[in-house]
């Protein structure tokens, strides 16, 4: 399995961020070809501390070929466009490959 994840930093207006991740982008998301699952998760720091990213969501795909192909996809294209009116703070997105697990 691989894993498209995107970490959202602090928004200036939660409850807008969040009212549009829910009604628009989700959606959006929903539509990408080939994905297993979509697990959206608020993030808190430790101890009290504040923490630079407010939210992780992780796309999954049973491959890197089905992850491959959803990256090209007119779903992708529409939410990656749809990033600017939510995100503004920004969004760090990279893949995790479940499959490169090194042993230790």
């Amino acid at each position: 399995m691989v894993r498209l994840v995107a970490l959202y930093r602090q928004p200036a207006d939660p409850a807008a961020f969040d009212a549009h991740y829910r009604d628009v982008h989700t959606p959006l998301v929903r539509a990408y070809p080939d994905l297993t699952d979509l697990k959206v998760t608020k993030l808190g720091g430790l101890g009290g501390q504040d923490l630079v990213f407010y939210q992780m969501a992780e796309m999954s795909f049973a491959s890197r070929a089905d992850l491959d192909a959803a990256l090209t996809s007119a779903p992708m294209r529409d939410s990656s466009r749809d990033l600017r009116n939510f995100a503004d703070a920004g969004v760090e997105v990279f893949v995790a490959d479940d499959d490169a697990v090194v042993d230790g």
